[in-house]
């Protein structure tokens, strides 16, 4: 229930403010930053890539962190925590051999 509030409080602030509903899933990074000029160039644009963003967020998240790992970067995503989920992405090599 906790993770739908969530969800739905994410949708309805990004339908007012595209960039701040950015800003709450991959920080002030360069996908924030395109989402600003894109809401400023036109609002509509910022709204597609905001709700974008938060499908490849959401989708990522709730995927099998097997399957997570082996997919494919999404295409114009460059926050390391949308591409993941929101889940830290451990190395192969400071896990010591151990699965």
């Amino acid at each position: 229930m906790a993770g739908a509030c969530s969800t739905l409080c994410l949708i309805i602030i990004t339908l007012f403010i595209p960039p701040l509903g950015v800003f709450m899933i991959a920080g002030c990074g360069v996908d924030f930053w395109i989402n600003v000029l894109l809401t400023i160039l036109g609002y509509f644009p910022g709204h597609i890539h905001a709700f974008y963003l938060e499908y490849v967020y959401y989708d990522r998240r709730d995927s099998d962190p097997l399957t997570r790992a082996s997919q494919r970067p999404a295409p114009g995503v460059y926050s390391d925590r949308i591409q993941n989920g929101g889940h830290r992405h451990t190395p192969a090599d400071l896990n010591y051999g151990t699965v």
